[in-house]
Parts: structure tokens; C-alpha cells; sequence
């Protein structure tokens, strides 16, 4: 061990096991280190940051000898920006690596009996497989330790991109991204060029100057194409001479927006964004059923796992035709909807307004007459009064954010005593965190992993709770 920088250096580490959220471990000494950048059978040097008494974090900063299981990554931004930090693995262990984090996050956290899980569902497409990507602007340009090191001036640039891991006001300047069709890069790059040329000012985070802020492209399985441009202000003729300079060298793009963003933050949701070209949505489609996704809208960002998704959470269901389905945390009604055809009613509660409106227009799109949307706090709507308008659920879907259901939801399904709940999560340690208060009156059936995002730690889990008094 010898320090460098003031910092821990760990040389010729051989890595030994899988932790969770992307990282890997090593045991030294009776203390369990925490490794990024790094995978099982790689041995490696250790820059050491956050030390306690029985564990420690570090990161890889070189690859002594690569681990068998190791592929080359195909983009080259690895290892700069922080999107596919898996590229290295090969998908199977991916698949491996998450299905194992999903088992013992409900077991560690669950605290609670749960079945053998089923097998994950892997991705058909591994790159080009989401729907919607969004990119920054900012005047800070982060650089790379290359360049850092080198013995030349190198004045801080505009960039466009993804923002740089655990530094919030630098911006990786993007040329290549494969998470979506190769039409972002060209619409990416075809923007920051032009600004670059026209001297349009890049955002900068700190000091709330700057003109363009963010991209926000939606890409849809039925070819449609939304690019939604955020700006600090307006500037009509620039933003007239960006916009349509953007059509006449993107022709596909279906609907252009542009959304101004005075805030410090750089969420939309309390924003109008104004339909310059186009619709001003795109249509997606889920097995035969369409739907509108607006520039304020959640969607599903992987299309086609989307559908596989929810054929499970349908499964789990068990729907004979009768059941009414609460689906809560509905967005744009999307599972609700693709569920409809087995249930008497659906019961679709969601606090964004645009998104409510979205699935009636959704559920009408469809003709899907029976399918009822609420916006609001579900813990508000759902009252004894609102039980006796429209009925007491059979099933209740609820898919919530990262965060995980809140703990008066979770008190209040253990008062609305539902015999069947499908939790539909992305974060199985706060579906492990729920699933823990649902247990003092339901059991885990059945758990089926689904990987919504390849090349990443992120898990999809659907679990389905029945009610004790029903076992």
C-alpha cells in the first residue's frame, strides 16, 4: 500500500466478486472494498476515495491484466461518460451480474419470504434500444486527464452532451452516441456546429447565462421523430435561424419544439413547450395498441422490453374479464391500457397532468371506452367515495418512480386490503423497501426481473403480492 497525492493506492488487486449498481469487490484483510470500473477476474491498481472501518470505495485507474470475461466497448466515449459503464461485460453476464443484484436486494432489504426468482428477460437489441435521449449545452467543457496533463493551453469549450459523473455544472461533448437511432448524433451534431458558427451561447449552470440549454429527442418504433429544443430566453431571430436550419438539414424530424426555461433547474414539467414544426407529439406503438406521448410525457424509454414488461405484469395479474385494475403511477396510461382487454374497468391514477391527458387521448385512440383516468395524489383520490363511483380494486398496478411507492401509499393499500398488487419497479432496493411494509398482510408469489437498459446497472422488477387472507 502506498499513498500518492495523498491518496491510497492498491496495486495488483485482483477483483473477486459482483457487489451491485455496476460496481465489483474485493476482500482485504477482512475489509470489503467497493470497485468501479472494474469486473470480476480483472486485476488491478486501486485509487482508494471514501474509507471507513469494514469497507472501502474505490476505482480501477489501470487494468494490470484484464479479467477472460472483458470485450472490447464500441463506443468511444467509454469510460469518460458515465451512460453504458457495462460495455465491457458481455451481455450474458450483464444478465448474470442483475438478476443476482434483484435476488439479493429483496432478500437483504425485503427482509421478507420471497420465491426463487424467474429468470431475467433479457434485451433483443443491446444498443439503439431507447425511444428518448436528452443532452445539455454548457459553456464548460469537461476535459479529459489527457488533456488536463498535457503541456498545451486548452481554453474551456462549448460542448453538447451528457453531463460528466459526480460534476455538475461540466458537460462531456458528445460526437457518438449508440443508445439510441444514429439519427441523435446527426441531430446533435448538426446543432452544435451551427451554434459553434453562429457564436450562440452555451449555458453555463452556475452563473444562469447562456442560451441553449437542453435537447430532448424522442425517437418512436413507428419512425416518428420529436426533438424539443430548451433555450434560457428567447432570442426570435436566432432561434427562427436554429430551428429552421435544423429542418432543412434533419428533414425526418415528424415535430419541432422549443421550450422556453427561464428556471434555475432544468425540469419542463412546469413549462410550456410551443410547437414550431410539426404535431407537436409522436405516436409510439405497444403491440397493436398506439399511443401519444407529448414533450411532458413518461414513456417507457425501451419500446420493445416495454411490451415484454408489461405481458408480465399482465400475467401476473391473472385477469378473467372481471377484475376492476387500478393502475397507479399511470403516466400516459400505458400499462392500464395494454391490460384493458382482460379487465372490467381500469382505474388509472397519475399526479401529471399532461400525462392524465395524454391517456384519455390514448384510450381513446384506441376505443377503449372502459379505461378512466384521475390526475392528483392517489392517497387524496382514493376515498371511500371515490371506492363507491368507481369501485374497489381487484388489482392494483402501481409502477412508481426510483424513489419507490411513499409510505402513506404504502398505508394506504395495506387499508384498501386489494387481493392482488403487481409492483412494477426500476429500483429493487426501494421495491425490496416496500414489498417489506406490504408483508405484514401479503406474500411474493412471483418475481420476474426484466433488463429495460443494457450495458447499465439499472433493473426492471415486476413482483406480484397476494393478500394474506387470500392464501
Amino acid at each position: 500500500m502506498r499513498k500518492k497525492n495523498k491518496r491510497i493506492i492498491l496495486n495488483n488487486v485482483t477483483i473477486t466478486d459482483y457487489a451491485a449498481e455496476g460496481k465489483s469487490l474485493v476482500r482485504i484483510d477482512g475489509k470489503v472494498i467497493f470497485v468501479s470500473g472494474a469486473i470480476p477476474g480483472d486485476t488491478v491498481d486501486i485509487q482508494i476515495g471514501k474509507s471507513k472501518k469494514d469497507w472501502a470505495e474505490g476505482r480501477a485507474i489501470n487494468i494490470v491484466e484484464p479479467s477472460t470475461d472483458r470485450v472490447v466497448p464500441f463506443c468511444k466515449h467509454f469510460g469518460t461518460c458515465g451512460g453504458c459503464k457495462w460495455q465491457m461485460l458481455p451481455y450474458h453476464k450483464q444478465l448474470q451480474f442483475k438478476q443476482q443484484e434483484a435476488e439479493q436486494n429483496l432478500r437483504r432489504i425485503g427482509k421478507t419470504e420471497i420465491p426463487d426468482l424467474l429468470s431475467i428477460i433479457g434485451s433483443e437489441k443491446t444498443t439503439a434500444y431507447r425511444n428518448k435521449l436528452e443532452f445539455t449545452f454548457s459553456n464548460k467543457r469537461f476535459l479529459t486527464n489527457e488533456e488536463i496533463g498535457s503541456e498545451e493551453s486548452i481554453a474551456q469549450q462549448n460542448a453538447l452532451g451528457y453531463h460528466a459523473p459526480r460534476i455538475f455544472d461540466k458537460v462531456i461533448d458528445i460526437q457518438e452516441c449508440h443508445l439510441l437511432n444514429p439519427v441523435n448524433n446527426e441531430i446533435r451534431n448538426t446543432i452544435r456546429d451551427f451554434a459553434k458558427e453562429k457564436g450562440f451561447t452555451f449555458y453555463d449552470i452556475k452563473e444562469h447565462t447562456g442560451w441553449l440549454r437542453n435537447i430532448i429527442i424522442r425517437y418512436t418504433s413507428t419512425g416518428e421523430l420529436m426533438v424539443n429544443i430548451c433555450m434560457n430566453h428567447d432570442e426570435e431571430t436566432d432561434r427562427i435561424l436554429l430551428l429552421d436550419y435544423l429542418l432543412k438539414k434533419v428533414p425526418v424530424i415528424s415535430t419541432l419544439l422549443y421550450t422556453i426555461n427561464p428556471k434555475w433547474n432544468d425540469t419542463i414539467y412546469d413549462l410550456t413547450p410551443q410547437v414550431y414544426f410539426g404535431k407537436g407529439y409522436v405516436t409510439e406503438k405497444l403491440g397493436n395498441l398506439e399511443f401519444i406521448i407529448s414533450p411532458k410525457s413518461f414513456f417507457q424509454t425501451n419500446t420493445k422490453q416495454a411490451e415484454n414488461l408489461y405481458a408480465v405484469a399482465k400475467d401476473f395479474a391473472g385477469l378473467t374479464g372481471n377484475e376492476v385494475v387500478y393502475d397507479l403511477y399511470c403516466g400516459t396510461g400505458s400499462i392500464g391500457i395494454f391490460v384493458s382487454d382482460k379487465a372490467k374497468k381500469i382505474i388509472g391514477v397519475e399526479v401529471v397532468e399532461d400525462a392524465i391527458e395524454d391517456a384519455k387521448k390514448n384510450a381513446a385512440l384506441n376505443n377503449i371506452h372502459h379505461a378512466h383516468f384521475f390526475s392528483g395524489d392517489v392517497i387524496k383520490i382514493c376515498t371511500d367515495d371515490f371506492f363507491k363511483i368507481n369501485g374497489k380494486p381487484d388489482v392494483v398496478i402501481t409502477d412508481p418512480p426510483r424513489a419507490g411507492m411513499h409510505e402513506k401509499l404504502v398505508i394506504k393499500l395495506l387499508e384498501m386490503e386489494t387481493p392482488k398488487i403487481v409492483y412494477v419497479s426500476c429500483n429493487t432496493a426501494t421495491q425490496a423497501r416496500d414489498i417489506a411494509l406490504l408483508s405484514e398482510k401479503y406474500t411474493v408469489e412471483k418475481v420476474q426481473p426484466v433488463d429495460m437498459f443494457p450495458h447499465t446497472h439499472h433493473i426492471e422488477c415486476v413482483a406480484l403480492l397476494i393478500l394474506k387472507s387470500n392464501n
